[in-house]
């Protein structure tokens, strides 16, 4: 299974512990951690209108990235100079409007009106950036500092600070040690803090240390067995380290402790288009559009999965669908270009499609080799052989030699234009470097058997012989069984025409014993095995 281009983010929304201002909320501060925002906003509105129920409403729209509705929460909490809350509140306000100087004027008067004495205060402002779209750090990061001083004189790190602290690092490009040194203090001072070692294992999967991610998960998971976000992220770290089957595992664990909502539904079929189960995707897809019809990324995936299922004509439907939406409001990405451009090369347009791509190339020069593998693909789909050949040949070129995968699609790419010498050359290359791998052993006999068409010369006799030697010696023989059968009936073949019936026969029963319906085989054990006619007597 080869990770697509473009990936759906799976990681747990941003979230944060509350603080001792908001205590009476803790149970909804749990539950917007957890990701379960109808439960949050319901518990909310039951609990009638206050100054702290605006104001964990406010986050909650931030969270789901709905910047004016938390605006509206947020000036709903009543403006008052001696309690630093509501000065906060009116500070995220302005950060939900985009309007900096405004938040940082309203998070000082809060600073003021708690004398610089309240860790909570402190804590809430970091939060509020770190919740916020704001990409520069640098002011909340000075607040931080203010509120590490404070909480210096109770003798440890305070938590919620912390993991506000990391988000915030987390915004920045070189951020990265800083953040998980904060989420490591957050869980000095509470061992049992789950969502600091969420963040951890967030941090360590997007370094690509695989081992760490898992560990820090299950660590919270062993604190809180129904934490589902860590159930997510478990999932993704199975996904980016190639162990789909237990990825998909853990994200059912996730979704069966989810909350029931469209967002959950449609990180389900995120996740299952991800995992390469179209058809299952679809089905999610379907649901969420029918429920909210523009939603982008239902639009965009359902485009890409009817293009992988091989509905091209429809993929180009829905794709023209989404992109005039997403146009309209300049959210499309490189990677729809390129999926386009695939749909159009598979249904003819080659060169409008090819221009697509070349077009995503030049825009983002960093993912040019992945991009030009994609545009290799599509000529194979395609069928268009020598375009596919001299893309991969170009991007080979462009990256030293290219990685093994490359070489084996180039190698089929040569087979299916009957350049048989230099696909047998390129399969050599592979079993060279991967002489462990069972199925190369095929393919270059395969290529030989095209190279020798009345396989007279035997050529791919040892590549065949090695093949099943391999295959039987595997863990799981049975996987290869039609590469078995393939095998054994050339080398029967083989056997036959060259006179040796006895050599032969074996081969054939071995065939027979693998694929009971093989005809070809049972006809030649019968030409094998039929007794000789008598000569005819002379009258």
């Amino acid at each position: 299974m080869n990770i697509k281009p473009w990936k759906l983010t799976l990681l747990a929304a941003l979230s944060v512990s509350g603080t001792a201002a908001l205590a009476q909320n803790t149970a909804v501060d749990k539950a917007l951690q957890m990701e379960r925002y109808n439960e949050a906003r319901s518990t909310l509105l039951r609990q009638g209108q206050s100054n702290e129920t605006s104001f964990q409403l406010g986050r909650l729209y931030q969270m789901r990235e709905m910047p004016d509705s938390a605006a509206y929460y947020f000036n709903r909490v009543s403006y008052d100079k001696k309690e630093p809350m509501t000065m906060i509140a009116a500070g995220r306000a302005a950060l939900a409007k985009g309007n900096a100087a405004e938040a940082q004027a309203k998070f000082d008067d809060a600073v003021k009106a708690s004398k610089g004495k309240d860790l909570g205060v402190y804590t809430m402002i970091a939060q509020a950036y770190a919740e916020s779209g704001t990409k520069d750090v640098s002011k909340a990061l000075e607040y931080v500092k203010e509120g590490e001083k404070f909480a210096a004189k109770t003798g440890k790190d305070d938590p919620a600070l912390m993991i506000a602290r990391g988000d915030l690092y987390q915004k920045m490009e070189t951020g990265g040690g800083e953040a998980m040194n904060s989420y490591e203090r957050a869980n000095t001072g509470d061992p049992n803090n789950v969502q600091a070692y969420v963040r951890r294992g967030q941090l360590s999967l997007r370094s690509r240390n695989y081992n760490l991610a898992k560990e820090n998960f299950e660590k919270a998971i062993s604190i809180d067995p129904n934490y589902a976000p860590a159930y997510n992220s478990l999932a993704e770290t199975y996904y980016f380290a190639g162990r789909y089957d237990d990825a998909l595992a853990q994200f059912q664990k996730y979704t069966s402790l989810a909350e029931k909502s469209t967002e959950t539904t449609a990180k389900n079929a995120a996740f299952l288009y991800l995992t390469e189960k179209y058809p299952e995707a679809m089905v999610e897809i379907d649901k969420v559009l029918a429920a909210d019809p523009n939603n982008l990324a239902m639009n965009r995936i359902k485009a890409y999965s009817l293009y992988e299922m091989g509905k091209n004509d429809e993929a180009i439907a829905a794709m023209q669908q989404y992109m005039t939406v997403a146009k309209a409001q300049d959210k499309l990405i490189p990677e729809d270009n390129v999926y386009y451009g695939k749909m159009l090369i598979k249904g003819g347009k080659t060169a409008e499609g090819a221009a697509l791509v070349d077009a995503a190339i030049k825009a983002d020069p960093k993912k040019a080799t992945e991009l030009r593998k994609e545009l290799a693909k599509a000529y194979l789909a395609a069928k268009d052989y020598p375009k596919a050949i001299a893309t991969y040949r170009q991007m080979m070129q462009e990256n030293n030699g290219g990685e093994l995968t490359d070489k084996v699609y180039l190698a089929r790419a040569y087979e299916q234009n009957e350049q048989y010498m230099p696909a047998d050359s390129l399969y050599g290359v592979l079993l060279k470097e991967r002489p462990e791998y069972v199925p190369g052993y095929q393919m270059r006999a395969r290529a030989n058997a095209n190279l020798d068409p009345d396989s007279k010369k035997g050529l791919a006799k040892p590549y065949y012989e090695e093949y099943i030697k391999m295959a039987n010696a595997s863990d799981k023989p049975e996987s290869y069984k039609s590469g078995l059968v393939e095998a054994n009936k050339y080398l029967g073949y083989y056997y036959y025409q060259k006179g040796d019936k006895t050599a032969s026969l074996p081969y054939w029963q071995q065939a027979l014993v693998l694929n009971p319906a093989d005809e070809q085989a049972k006809t030649a054990i019968d030409a094998i095995t039929k007794p000789a006619k008598a000569p005819a007597r002379r009258k």
